[in-house]
């Protein structure tokens, strides 16, 4: 079946299997940060942006995208980039397997929610599962982050 997914901002059509899956598909298409883990919708370790919403593409059918935009994290660098860096900095980030995930629904959550309760954080990023830290460098990571965006931004004023 022919598909046509803007992936990161850019069209892409193939044709595929009508079982292929939204990982493998966009990992067909060069996109190696959405990693493969438990196969079973638990680890978050596949999380892309359907049309800004975090979905699993390990349980995702690729024509489910079909005519939508998928970002991955190779598409949202930029937006990433300031804020990784606070994770790194917090110790949060082990052996990074699970970064792109983590990534992928903060940014799904800072959009949604610019200043979220750390609360609201443990709640978006439950669905990955992070063998090495937990979630505690994590959050530690996106509060400083935060906090350092409010001091810039008070700083401007």
């Amino acid at each position: 079946m022919e598909i046509k997914i803007k992936l990161n901002g850019k069209m892409v059509s193939d044709d595929i299997p009508a079982d292929m899956l939204l990982i493998d598909f966009v990992r067909a298409h060069n996109c190696f940060s959405v990693k493969r883990g438990c196969e079973t919708s638990s680890c978050g370790l596949c999380t892309v942006l359907l049309d800004d919403q975090p979905v699993l593409s390990c349980s995702t059918l690729a024509a489910r995208a079909n005519g939508h935009s998928v970002y991955t994290l190779e598409g949202l660098q930029e937006e990433a980039s300031e804020f990784v860096g606070f994770i790194a900095d917090q110790g949060a980030e082990q052996c990074g397997f699970c970064n792109p995930g983590f990534v992928m629904n903060t940014i799904a959550l800072l959009r949604e929610n610019p200043d979220p309760t750390d609360e609201e954080i443990l709640a978006y990023l439950s669905g990955n599962l992070c063998r090495c830290s937990g979630y505690v460098g994590q959050q530690r990571g996106i509060r400083n982050f935060l906090n350092s965006r409010k001091a810039q931004e008070a700083e401007r004023e």
